[in-house]
């Protein structure tokens, strides 16, 4: 039962309706500060994953090596690509000059949270998480993230924000499937890791949010596709 995709797609919208409701209530300092609490949560999630690690080296090789390719593909700005053609559609159900914005500033924001919601490294590890383990932890507290997230990102925005939750939904169910398909493959120290590999990505997460260290997340995303088989040569092979 995706239960964890269904209350994190709930989060997203109910948080765009409050935000467009609350328009220009929440004072910068508040947005600011908010935040900075996002990226410690997300540190903290990253770091009560990475503590079930049982085969470092494989998961550092997976990171390595997923990166790498991510880099060379450029993986980053086809994710971006691909926000903004999803943005298209939504952006024309509100328009921006009723918001304080300029159009370009209307577009920008959007892009980044349909990126933010939709093809985090957190969002694709719980709903792959949750679809091999059926626990939905990750998912239940990135929630709480993103209804705040969405909130504020509503402010400026309005209540198109809500509208993200729909594409949302559609990519985490759709890797929530495809992982129920692969568990069985799998073995225990196969899911430690990759959940391991899914907390070194929350860490760079956090320190983005933080604004410390702009790790390339979606260049990252590679590594959990990597990480599991990489797990399995390392014990089979040493």
């Amino acid at each position: 039962m995706p239960s964890g995709i269904f209350i994190n797609v709930a989060s997203v919208f109910l948080g765009g309706l409050c935000g467009g409701f609350l328009g220009n209530k929440l004072s910068a300092n508040f947005k600011r500060e908010i935040t900075m609490i996002f990226g410690v949560c997300s540190l903290t999630m990253g770091v009560n994953a990475i503590i079930l690690m049982e085969n470092m080296a494989a998961v550092i090789f997976a990171v390595v090596l997923g990166t790498s390719v991510g880099l060379a593909l450029h993986l980053g700005e086809w994710i971006n690509k691909g926000a903004g053609l999803m943005q298209k559609p939504i952006a024309k159900l509100v328009s921006s000059e009723h918001l304080g914005l300029s159009h370009d500033e209307f577009l920008s924001q959007l892009v980044t949270i349909i990126v933010l919601f939709c093809a985090s490294g957190t969002g694709i590890y719980g709903s792959l998480d949750a679809g091999m383990t059926g626990d939905s932890s990750v998912l239940i507290a990135k929630s709480i993230l993103d209804f705040f997230t969405a909130a504020i990102f509503a402010c400026n925005l309005g209540y198109v924000v809500s509208v993200i939750a729909l594409p949302q939904f559609f990519i985490f169910m759709t890797l929530f499937l495809f992982a129920g398909i692969i568990f069985p493959l799998t073995t225990p120290a196969m899911i430690n890791d990759f959940r391991a590999c899914g907390g070194v990505l929350m860490l760079a997460t956090g320190f983005r949010m933080l604004c410390l260290k702009m790790f390339p997340t979606a260049d990252m995303i590679p590594a959990m596709a990597l990480v599991m088989p990489i797990s399995w040569l390392w014990v089979t092979l040493f």
